[in-house]
């Protein structure tokens, strides 16, 4: 399956929480989207479960099926719980620590950014969504009037937003860190990585 780019609102419906922020959707009607929406649930099979987290999660980063298995397969690869290690190479990839540092409004927007080539990491450009950060590695942005009036700009709306423990971002200069591998604590604690294990063990 190709990326998503169909409505949003519906998937956070479907979801009930905010895959794509910032959304409501959820909030307004508690029910799945779809015609038959206002139904009693079916019992779903323990598949459904873990299908349904697998696909909150790709949307959540948004990857195409192919790259989301690849990153499943590199983690069962590396030392440790394979659920963990699978979400911090999501959680690594430079389109995500742009998202987090506050720069995009979404991680489709920090994807766009990056491809866009105004980012360097470690003073060389990367355009590459999927580059997967190192620790100690710095990410700034571009010298260029538009790449900085953007990020200014958008750093600006997402004040609210806090930068995780395992980043650090200098909105003077801006330019972050990657400090080190996010703790599992650190990511979101509304993904389930169990399940999409159980999911790909089929």
């Amino acid at each position: 399956m190709a990326r998503y780019i169909g409505p949003r609102a519906r998937i956070n419906r479907r979801f009930a929480m905010s895959v794509f922020p910032p959304g409501n959707a959820e909030e307004r009607k508690p029910y799945i989207p779809g015609m038959h929406g206002p139904r009693l649930r079916r019992k779903v099979s323990d598949y459904s479960i873990g299908l349904m987290e697998k696909q909150k999660v790709r949307y959540m980063y948004g990857l195409t099926e192919k790259q989301f298995r690849l990153y499943f397969e590199i983690a069962k690869g590396r030392p440790g719980i394979t659920g963990v290690a699978f979400l911090k190479l999501l959680e690594m990839r430079l389109d995500n620590v742009i998202y987090n540092f506050g720069i995009a409004r979404s991680r489709a927007a920090a994807r766009q950014f990056v491809t866009h080539g105004h980012v360097r990491v470690n003073g060389k450009k990367v355009n590459i969504p999927s580059y997967i950060c190192k620790a100690s590695e710095v990410v700034e942005i571009a010298e260029r009037s538009s790449s900085r009036q953007i990020v200014v700009r958008n750093c600006e709306l997402n004040r609210a937003r806090s930068v995780p423990a395992w980043l650090e971002f200098n909105s003077a200069l801006l330019r972050g860190m990657v400090n080190r591998e996010p703790e599992r604590e650190e990511i979101s604690q509304e993904i389930n990585e169990q399940l999409i294990v159980e999911f790909y063990s089929r």
